[in-house]
């Protein structure tokens, strides 16, 4: 028999080789964690830090650090060097993570004392800016308004120049188009601020209103959902298309029919956070909408109030405890606001998923 063909009988392997690899218990990684935060506010507290923060990075290279040794010392470097990239990924996780929760709590304790109903239903015409009382109904009618007709105007332009990029657009005019599209992404709110300001309010001539405004938050708007919109477009399958030619359905009927019905969650989803990305937006509004105390249902005639601009006046122009009051519970409203429509995006995105059936 030859060599190529033996077989060596199992009880003959050398004793003390086993056949898998040495690996750490599934609590581990949580007993290191505890470990590291410990040793952490040790070392924090005994070399007389008082910044918690100061801790929490000892214990997070404490804990990448020990995790690889372990590793290393049990799996191996090669295991250990794939589990300090995963316990990186985690640390820069929780390093994101936290000052959003913390920025969440802290407004949440400073706003709740203030949001109720005669917050939601009053505006400021009348109240003296230095003492109680006072609302943010007429701010809230205002950042509405502003929005809806910026997603008016962005939605439908953007929605039509993402189908030419990604059906017709060929040759120097697409790249030029999505050249212009990449630049308006990095552009920053106030420049769009001062573009209306200088093209509709001084050439034009027209007043200061919540449609000046609406007109600068569109154009920050409309390369996200330009951007979105053509990603999702993408993602329709080539064989839709050439299914729906080969019955000898025209292209125009074929994108209506087949391509943005496909399409339509992630086009939604897009949208939504392309509205969710202009509604903090504060520059422009102080430029172009002006701001009032009392309520405007008109965004075409004279200012308008808006949460952003509403938080600004409050927290800056007023300075005392009543104001500080207000802004911390019109900031409440605000992230409320633009949370639920991360969620609202969120739940058309699965309703309309593939695995939803729809």
């Amino acid at each position: 028999m030859s060599a190529a063909t033996t077989t060596v009988p199992a009880d003959a392997r050398p004793a003390g080789r086993p056949l898998t690899a040495n690996r750490l218990p599934k609590w581990a990684p949580a007993a290191v964690t505890v470990g590291s935060i410990a040793l952490g506010c040790a070392i924090g507290a005994a070399g007389g830090l008082e910044s918690h923060i100061q801790w929490g990075l000892i214990s997070a290279v404490l804990f990448l650090a020990i995790s690889y040794l372990l590793a290393a010392r049990v799996e191996g470097r090669r295991q250990a060097k794939d589990r300090l990239a995963t316990s990186m990924v985690w640390v820069a996780f929780i390093l994101a993570v936290i000052p959003l929760l913390a920025l969440t709590v802290y407004t949440v304790q400073q706003g709740a004392e203030v949001v109720n109903g005669n917050f939601l239903s009053h505006s400021m015409k009348g109240v003296l800016q230095s003492g109680p009382g006072g609302g943010i109904y007429h701010a809230l009618i205002g950042t509405l308004e502003q929005v809806l007709l910026a997603s008016a105007i962005a939605a439908p332009i953007g929605l039509l120049t993402a189908v030419y990029l990604v059906e017709y657009g060929r040759g120097r005019l697409a790249k030029a188009v999505t050249f212009f599209v990449d630049v308006m992404t990095g552009v920053p709110s106030i420049v769009a601020g001062l573009f209306i300001l200088s093209l509709w309010n001084l050439a034009l001539g027209f007043n200061y209103s919540g449609f000046s405004g609406a007109l600068a938050l569109a154009i920050l708007m409309l390369p996200v959902v330009v951007r979105s919109t053509e990603e999702m477009l993408k993602l329709v399958p080539n064989e839709l298309r050439e299914a729906s030619y080969a019955l000898g359905v025209p292209k125009w009927k074929t994108i209506l029919r087949i391509v943005l019905p496909t399409a339509i969650g992630g086009i939604t989803t897009g949208v939504m956070l392309a509205v969710a990305r202009i509604t903090g937006e504060t520059a422009p509004v102080m430029m172009l909408v002006f701001g009032a105390d009392y309520i405007n249902n008109n965004p075409f005639d004279g200012p308008q109030q808006s949460l952003p601009m509403y938080i600004w006046q409050q927290y800056a122009m007023v300075n005392n405890d009543y104001g500080y009051a207000r802004a911390w519970g019109a900031a409440l409203v605000l992230i409320a606001f633009v949370m639920g429509l991360n969620l609202i995006a969120r739940g058309i995105a699965r309703w309309r998923s593939p695995k939803a059936g729809h």
